[in-house]
């Protein structure tokens, strides 16, 4: 799928590889290996492509609360983005993963968080861009000046107490991201209490793309979501506020636009 602003092809981006208005970002990373993903990088990646990190970039300390994966500070993310070339409403960010859009939908959201709509993700991810045979490199990337001003849309996103408070209102959805075994508590590889949050329902965010990380059709997106997209709200978590973007970008492919992220998701709610 790729006749959409927010996903480009492989071919698209080989195309735009010197555009001067496109940045490329790397998000590869894994949760069992954090160092893994910008060793993945440093050996391999396309050409001209920068690297942020899940845990130190798009993500802000551990507390107490706030989840595995709280949201970075604003001013931080936004001097990242500047130092690699992203002009606030100007430049086109693409990122890619390796994990069928766990990773790079994080910035992909926390782009438009800030206020920057012009951002895509790369369709097939860097698996796709391999086989089909496009340059890939080992040369660091040197960065960039820009000017990245953050606006953030705090009405993208909502913390437990909205979540407890409209979670079982009757236009209200509150939607879990993550795998049926997860979300039924039948299995827990990462946090500490399995099961998921009370009135919940499951979408989970493998079903987003296929098996190979391209993105299912407009329609297969409308059809996903038609049983609730009349809801006025719908809120989405998952472990830790990474993967439910996913989701949210589906929700967004349907042309729904009332997807919010509680932040935090399930690795916060079962910290109080």
């Amino acid at each position: 799928m790729t006749d959409h602003p927010f996903v480009v092809s492989a071919k698209w981006l080989f195309e735009h590889l010197d555009d001067p208005q496109v940045v490329i970002v790397d998000c590869r990373f894994s949760l069992a290996d954090s160092q893994l993903g910008k060793q993945q990088y440093q050996v391999s990646h396309i050409s001209g492509a920068y690297y942020l990190d899940l845990e130190e970039d798009l993500s802000g300390p551990v507390g107490e609360h706030g989840g595995r994966h709280p949201l970075p500070d604003p001013i931080k993310l936004a001097n990242k983005l500047s130092a690699i070339g992203v002009n606030s409403k100007k430049t086109l960010v693409v990122a890619y993963d390796d994990s069928r859009l766990a990773f790079a939908a994080r910035l992909w959201w926390l782009l438009r968080y800030l206020g920057h709509e012009q951002v895509a993700l790369l369709d097939g991810g860097f698996t796709g861009w391999q086989k089909a045979g496009y340059p890939v490199t080992d040369v660091l990337t040197e960065s960039k000046k820009a000017a990245f001003i953050p606006q953030v849309q705090t009405q993208m996103v909502v913390d437990i107490g909205v979540v407890k408070s409209r979670k079982d209102q009757p236009k209200v959805v509150l939607v879990d991201a993550r795998e049926s075994d997860r979300y039924l508590g039948i299995r827990e590889p990462i946090d500490r209490i399995a099961g998921h949050i009370p009135g919940a329902v499951n979408y989970p965010w493998l079903e987003v793309t296929d098996t190979a990380g391209y993105l299912l059709s407009p329609q297969d997106h409308r059809s996903r979501w038609s049983e609730i997209e009349n809801a006025e709200e719908i809120l989405v978590y998952c472990g830790s506020g990474v993967t439910a973007c996913v989701n949210l970008l589906s929700l967004e492919l349907a042309g729904i636009h009332t997807g919010k992220l509680y932040a935090g998701s399930w690795s916060d709610w079962i910290s109080y």
